[in-house]
């Protein structure tokens, strides 16, 4: 029972840090609205498992993670388009989920002690497909100096 309430607080830490960072960026409702899919027992107890459970179940995870991702649009990865044809399409993102997904970010490093976005970004923004309007808002907002990115 400790594995839930402990991921629990986990979630209820992160949706805080968010929300403030949110209100900062003038998007509070998506603040309010921010992960609630977590709370799916879809999303919920494959993560718990994951992440504080004995057995990690990496498929139900996988799983979970990918209907995380597509269900919410704060995610980079809902915006990125595989066609048939294998040809990979990004479609920009409307800049109230940028902005969510910036929020996101903070939230996370926050809620798991490590808030230095900005370095955690350098270290994985070549892993990110992005437009180039989502990008380039990313990295104002994130103060980095060209000279920082490859």
């Amino acid at each position: 029972m400790y594995k839930y309430f402990k991921y629990l607080s986990y979630i209820i830490c992160h949706k805080w840090f968010v929300f403030v960072e949110c209100c900062k960026l003038g998007i509070v409702w998506r603040g309010i609205v921010h992960d609630l899919s977590k709370f799916r027992p879809s999303e919920f107890f494959p993560y718990v498992n994951y992440f504080y459970g004995k057995n990690k179940d990496e498929n139900a995870f996988d799983k979970a993670w990918n209907y995380h991702q597509k269900k919410n649009k704060h995610h980079h990865q809902y915006w990125v388009l595989r066609e048939d044809s294998g040809t990979v399409k990004v479609i920009e993102m409307p800049s109230k989920y940028w902005k969510e997904m910036v929020a996101d970010w903070i939230g996370a490093g926050k809620a798991q002690g490590n808030p230095d976005t900005k370095k955690w970004y350098l270290e994985n923004r070549g892993k990110m497909i992005l437009g180039k309007d989502t990008r380039l808002w990313i990295e104002a907002a994130l103060n980095l100096d060209l000279n920082d990115v490859e």
